[in-house]
């Protein structure tokens, strides 16, 4: 993280609501999360969770007409919810930029990589000539080989590894301020998952810009967030330091993802799945969303939503269980994870 703390985006009380001919979507209800300078904040939570429907919130992207946002949205302490789609376009792409799971389906196949970046880079006012040298400058940057001539190859010519690079370029173009990279390493191999993962964390450092990293992979959070947000059925299950989540998860849902996470540790242990299925959005059962499918479940937890506190001493989650129950049984699961315990 940044040595110095700059709060760079700021999501309160986010809610999005989809109305349909079925009935209304609850995508995302009440999140509220920071992002500094400097840090990779990772979202992860299954299908479903309400993880892209929040940054496409953030970016603008919703068509308003169709869905229902409230909350607040600060960059820089400007809000961004408020604001005219004119006024919008001019932040979208030169200081919050995002990359997304599927670079073939976000570069057209009829123009050159290079131009598809330079048309990025013009479109905040940047002359076209400056904007060519720009375009072969950042597919240098992001590891494209000979990119000069690259620049002049159309999207089919590229690997699956090396469009995501050129997403990437793309996304560099203006410097800025925050990245959220919504799924970057769908679909890729191990190996070149691992490349573009270090890529976009040495971007972080050298551009001291911010990151969202959207994944469903706790193993790809683990390795490069400094703090994880846990979403399931759209709202904040878990929320604090990387280090503290995956050393002491205190949430029920928390504790089923790295259950059923594979780890050099237990490659030959069986993994466990998590019981049942994501509930509708539609019509989401009464209380803790996750309560049908959580062995721990009493009470409480069908009847009312618990909030998102963070007790003294531990980072926040939304579970009705006391703290010291949650470390105990979250401790007693990592032991077994690891092969501790029976």
């Amino acid at each position: 993280m940044s040595s110095t703390s700059e709060t760079l985006l700021q999501v309160r009380n986010l809610t999005v609501r989809f109305p349909t001919i079925d009935g209304v979507v609850q995508a995302v209800s009440d999140v509220s999360f920071t992002l500094q300078r400097g840090e990779t904040l990772g979202i992860v939570g299954e299908s479903g969770s309400g993880k892209s429907v929040s940054n496409l919130a953030i970016m603008g992207l919703l068509n308003r007409k169709r869905a229902l946002i409230t909350g607040e949205i600060l960059f820089n302490g400007r809000e961004l919810l408020s604001l005219p789609p004119s006024e919008m376009q001019k932040i979208r792409g030169k200081d919050i930029a995002m990359i997304f799971q599927d670079p073939f389906a976000c570069l057209h196949p009829m123009y050159r990589v290079g131009d598809q970046i330079a048309e990025a880079a013009t479109a905040h006012g940047i002359g076209k000539h400056d904007a060519d040298a720009r375009a072969v400058e950042l597919l240098d940057r992001v590891g494209i080989p000979n990119a000069k001539s690259r620049a002049r190859d159309y999207p089919h010519q590229f690997s699956g590894g090396m469009r995501q690079r050129a997403m990437i370029a793309m996304a560099l173009v203006h410097n800025p301020a925050i990245l959220i990279a919504d799924e970057p390493t769908t679909a890729l191999d191990v190996t070149v998952q691992a490349q573009i993962l270090e890529l976009i964390d040495d971007v972080k450092q050298e551009f001291d810009i911010g990151v969202i990293l959207v994944t469903h992979d706790l193993g790809v959070v683990a390795e490069t967030a400094d703090s994880v947000l846990v979403m399931y059925a759209g709202r904040i299950q878990e929320y604090g330091e990387a280090d503290s989540v995956f050393k002491a998860p205190q949430h029920p849902y928390a504790w089923g993802l790295l259950d059923s996470m594979p780890t050099v540790e237990r490659r030959l242990a069986q993994l466990v799945p998590i019981e049942g299925s994501p509930p509708s959005l539609i019509a989401p059962p009464p209380g803790c969303a996750f309560h049908p499918r959580c062995p721990h479940r009493f009470a409480p937890c069908d009847q009312e939503v618990p909030p998102l506190v963070a007790p003294e001493g531990a980072h926040a989650d939304s579970c009705f269980l006391p703290l010291d129950r949650k470390l105990a049984i979250g401790s007693e699961r990592a032991a077994r994870r690891l092969g501790l315990a029976s």
